[in-house]
């Protein structure tokens, strides 16, 4: 019996080198189809635990962040996944991506740094 493999790390064809950010963010539709976009835009944020059974919300927060930043780690170039290290949220990830690569000196000077 074949077994159904779990696809929330599976890649995309889409690596982000510091030269196609425009066209690797479209992947916030992969993001959505996945009904994970909410770890993105804030919209589901970090249970407060005040009651019972917040415990086992936390942590169904806390594992779903840690898969999407996983899948944007693999999706970038070392060199740009290492400066992700320090961020905690997806959110936090995805908006320091997009700080970086849509202010156009710093890209243009990320890609002619990265092309010498």
């Amino acid at each position: 019996m074949a077994t159904r493999r779990h696809d929330s790390f599976q890649s995309v064809s889409v690596r982000l080198d510091g030269k196609n950010y425009s066209y690797w963010s479209y992947n916030e539709i992969f993001l959505k189809g996945k009904k994970i976009w909410g770890y993105v835009s804030r919209t589901y944020v970090v249970p407060k635990n005040n009651e019972e059974g917040d415990a086992a919300l936390i942590d169904a927060w806390k594992a779903n962040n840690a898969k999407i930043i996983t899948w944007i780690n693999n999706s970038v170039e070392l060199s740009i996944g290492t400066q992700l290290a320090k961020y905690e949220t997806t959110k936090d990830v995805w908006d320091h991506l997009q700080r970086l690569f849509t202010q156009s000196n710093f890209a243009k000077q990320y890609q002619l740094e990265n092309d010498i």
